[in-house]
């Protein structure tokens, strides 16, 4: 359930600042009808009214989803700039992207993005300087963009590539294979794949996948009974053969990864979205595997980074938590060696560590920015990566033995700049630097900490123009997170500098339930502790407030996923403290989350319903759907979400919607915006990112009372 960013608007100005907003009382809102639906929770009745909008398939449904479209886009075209915010969103978009590259079977391959497409394009090279050639278009799979790439692999040969596409933005996929240099596609056609990667293994590959779900339900039903299977070349679907499945425990995943020379299989065993069980086998004959229990679950995280000979390099934070790298001997699983300790004085969590030319790269998060170092592969110390500034790492590619690595670098204003490095020197050079349409110079990145509720220090990034006036007048943009062991760090976002460029702050805080502070952090934002998200993210706000940043009215807030519902949560909760609200295929219903699609596995973060008459009684108290009051004047809202989001249900925000637009004081619109052939928000081609963007940004700029000139922009 990872972060996306976006904003809306109010209706009915002719001419910005020349005439007031029309009385909120005036938008017609679609009307819903109420059931008489009761749930009972250890003696707790529960009214559900809205529940018939669970079922995204019903005539009902569809004609309150189409109702509510109406209204929102009747609002938002009636915002005196949206169309001169559209037209400069798409000049600062159009520039050329790159990808890192990365190199298989003595071939680089890597994407780019012209500008404006709206799927990036894979390439191939023999050399760094020979002619990139076109293997892949995913803008060739559909017309409008919709059907994108999810994920790649290519044989340790460089003869096969074999990928996944998704539909609309469901998290359903489906791989297919081609001949690297014919560009030949074979047969191959894999369908019902989920939470899955490719891992080849001679002439097939590794998957996960379920059942094929019922007609109809594909987008609602629940997960069950995850397997991981072994498909050989050539061969039908029906022939695959299950490698690894448990029927006694149908609410696990299992995802499957070979080591990069395909020596070991690894299996790593979750039920939840954070701790797992690790198995390997030896993969000496694909037909007969022997798995040896490398680590069991649920406690902690493991992940094997690569292995030297018999000794699996594997990043854990079993009795770590701010993550340390062991060696853990196949042979005998209880023998473990640490590498790389804990940084805990330091504060600093290791995220990843792999083996690139003859040593160790390990990449850490230091106060939610990132740093690397080289180590030998017995944890000695040899350099650290230079970095243009602070900023994230945002993705390194390297291979054993191999003497070149390229990594990519972000940051707020800075978007995604490619270096080459040369691992035994350490020195680096850089490869393809975007030209963008603003100077990144004339913006500021400072990094703050304060104070939350209960005394936690908490870090904050606050972007904005340079010579900014305290003065408590600037609008405001506070993002967050908070779950899932999900750290926020600083990164680039096109849309975001159109809001900059007008004079607006964006602030992203690293609030707790995430892994910018190890374990302990995130676990500090689970379960029972849930309420100190909202309280760091609300004094966050109030510290913005305080500082002369921004006011109550000038302050918008927004986020997405588990975002979603720290936005739900904090805007019912001090409703008198933002402007604006912009929660993001959210998860608004706390007491039925688990029941659809893969939602049983966020349990580990969230608790349930049925865990206990305390587990119900915290989550009816935060809730968003729950706490929704009457005559109570919201921000400013407008909820995103999307038809084919089969990871947080539409419903989740269509109930809350409802609600909220049947019982709140009509002071403030509260509209919704809902995507079509569009899912949870990876692979979203661009025309689709554009509109949505300019459909956030105005909604924003609109209810803060900004007046931007877009013609002055540069």
């Amino acid at each position: 359930m990872k972060n996306t960013l976006f904003f809306m608007i109010f209706a009915g100005l002719l001419m910005a600042g020349c005439t007031p907003h029309p009385k909120q009382a005036e938008l017609k809102y679609p009307k819903a009808k109420k059931v008489d639906t009761v749930d009972t929770y250890f003696g707790h009745q529960v009214a559900d009214p809205y529940r018939w909008l669970e079922d995204e398939n019903s005539k009902d449904t569809k004609e309150w989803v189409k109702a509510e479209n109406e209204l929102t886009h009747s609002y938002l075209s009636k915002i005196p700039f949206r169309e001169d915010l559209k037209k400069r969103l798409e000049q600062i978009w159009n520039y050329p992207k790159y990808g890192i590259p990365f190199k298989r079977g003595g071939l680089y391959f890597f994407f780019k993005n012209n500008g404006m497409q709206n799927q990036s394009v894979l390439y191939v090279q023999k050399t760094l300087t020979s002619e990139p050639e076109v293997l892949l278009d995913p803008n060739k799979l559909s017309e409008d963009g919709t059907v994108a790439l999810s994920s790649l692999s290519v044989s340790k040969n460089g003869k096969y590539l074999a990928y996944s596409v998704a539909r609309g933005g469901s998290d359903w996929n489906e791989i297919l294979v081609m001949e690297i240099a014919s560009r030949k596609m074979l047969s191959d056609h894999i369908q019902w794949v989920k939470f899955s990667g490719i891992s080849w293994k001679g002439n097939g590959f590794f998957y996960s996948a379920y059942g094929e779900p019922k007609k109809g339900e594909e987008l609602s039903q629940q997960n069950r009974f995850h397997k991981v299977y072994y498909h050989v070349l050539g061969t039908p679907q029906k022939d695959d053969r299950i490698i690894f499945e448990n029927k006694k425990y149908p609410l696990r995943n299992y995802y499957a990864y070979t080591t990069r020379d395909e020596q070991f299989l690894i299996i790593s065993e979750s039920e939840s979205t954070s701790g797992n069980a690790l198995y390997a086998a030896k993969l000496n004959d694909v037909h007969r595997l022997h798995f040896v229990k490398l680590a069991k679950g649920f406690k902690y995280d493991y992940s094997v980074e690569g292995h030297l000979g018999n000794q699996l390099l594997v990043l854990t934070n079993e009795e770590a938590p701010f993550y340390k790298l062991i060696k853990i001997d196949f042979n005998h699983p209880s023998k473990r060696v640490v590498v790389l300790p804990e940084k805990n004085k330091e504060k600093e969590v290791l995220q990843s560590a792999g083996l690139v030319g003859g040593d160790l790269f390990a990449q850490y998060l230091k106060d939610a920015s990132s740093r690397g170092y080289f180590y030998n592969t017995e944890g000695r110390f040899i350099r650290e990566l230079p970095l243009p500034g602070i900023g994230t790492i945002s993705g390194f590619s390297g291979l054993k033995g191999d003497n070149e690595a390229f990594f990519g670098f972000t940051s707020f204003t800075v978007p995604n700049t490619i270096y080459q490095i040369n691992v035994t020197t350490g020195e680096t050079q850089l490869m393809k630097q975007p030209e963008v349409d603003f100077n990144p110079d004339d913006f500021v990145t400072q990094q703050v900490f304060y104070k939350s509720k209960d005394g936690t220090r908490v870090p904050m990034f606050i972007t904005h123009k340079k010579g900014l006036k305290l003065d408590g007048n600037n609008p405001t943009l506070l993002y967050g997170y908070g779950g899932f062991n999900i750290s926020l760090t600083p990164g680039f976002s096109i849309s975001r500098m159109a809001f900059l460029e007008q004079g607006g702050i964006y602030v992203m805080a690293n609030i707790r339930g995430g892994g910018e502070y190890g374990e302990d952090w995130h676990e500090a934002g689970t379960k029972m502790h849930k309420q100190n998200v909202f309280d760091d993210f609300i004094a966050a706000a109030k510290y913005l407030i305080t500082k002369k940043y921004t006011s109550s009215q000038k302050l918008a807030i927004m986020g997405g996923s588990n975002g979603g519902l720290l936005i739900g949560a904090v805007m019912t909760q001090q409703p008198q403290l933002f402007k604006v609200a912009i929660p993001m295929v959210g998860v608004m219903d706390m007491l039925r989350y688990q029941k659809f699609t893969i939602g049983w596995a966020w349990a580990s973060d969230y608790g349930r319903s049925d865990d206990s008459e305390q587990m119900f009684e915290y989550l009816y108290h935060y809730s968003p759907l729950h706490n929704i009051k009457k005559g109570v004047v919201y921000p400013a809202t407008l909820a995103l979400t999307a038809d084919h989001d089969d990871r947080v249900v539409p419903a989740h925000t269509f109930k809350f919607m409802a609600t909220l637009q049947a019982d709140a004081s009509p002071v403030h619109p509260a509209l919704v915006r809902i995507e079509t052939k569009a899912g949870h928000g990876a692979g979203k081609p661009t025309t689709k990112q554009i509109d949505e963007a300019t459909d956030i940004y105005s909604f924003i700029m609109y209810n803060l009372e900004m007046k931007p000139n877009f013609n002055h922009s540069k």
